[in-house]
């Protein structure tokens, strides 16, 4: 074989690698997010049947009466999970694969916290209002700013978007419902506008 033909035969196969790397790397974000809408799925699963008190979801409901609402007022997300380990049996629906800042936990118990979660909780949803943002993914910004854990409380005249190191821009999000989808930060705008125009100007979510 020539020089020319050489060169010739080794760019063809980094083409051919370069796509055959491009294409895996897609299938696996694509499952990611296939995966993360899945836990979304099971987690308003979860909420639907520990509701109670007046089809409330925990959050709603007093300490007292088996609920969390005092517990998560000081920004403690892993203590609304806890509450809800018999509806969702495993932790692990808790963590998205796409999330490298957090890691799955084991049990709801031994070393179980924040650090184990992927998704915020809107401590305001109802089954009544299907259309309420209830939870999903949480990278989220706002006003272009990165949340912290702790209660959020967001505003109509602000702006909430993803970040871009988790689902390549887009992100997930559980309706009050029980459904979930996959939305732009655009349809995230729009269903946040749905969700505080449901409850009031403001609204909060928890994050871990």
């Amino acid at each position: 074989m020539t020089l020319v033909e050489v060169l010739i035969v080794i760019a063809v196969t980094i083409c051919f690698a370069v796509l055959f790397i491009t294409g895996n790397m897609d299938s696996k974000a694509k499952a990611q997010r296939i995966n993360c809408v899945s836990n979304l799925k099971q987690i308003g699963v979860a909420f639907r049947l520990w509701e109670g008190n007046g089809d409330k979801y925990p959050m709603a409901v007093s300490v007292t009466n088996g609920g969390t609402m005092e517990l998560i007022a000081p920004g403690k997300a892993y203590v609304l999970w806890q509450t809800l380990s018999n509806q969702l049996s495993f932790p692990k629906f808790l963590w998205c694969p796409a999330d490298a800042k957090t890691a799955p936990a084991t049990n709801f118990s031994t070393g179980f916290g924040d650090a184990n979660i992927s998704y915020f909780v809107n401590p305001d949803a109802a089954e009544s209002y299907p259309q309420m943002i209830l939870d999903g993914d949480d990278n989220l910004l706002v006003d272009g700013k990165p949340v912290q854990p702790g209660i959020l409380n967001l505003w109509t005249n602000q702006t909430v978007a993803w970040t871009k190191d988790r689902h390549h821009g887009v992100g997930n999000i559980g309706m009050a419902d029980g459904s979930a989808q996959q939305v732009t930060s655009e349809g995230l705008r729009q269903a946040n506008l749905v969700t505080l125009g449901t409850n009031s100007a403001t609204g909060r979510l928890l994050i871990p």
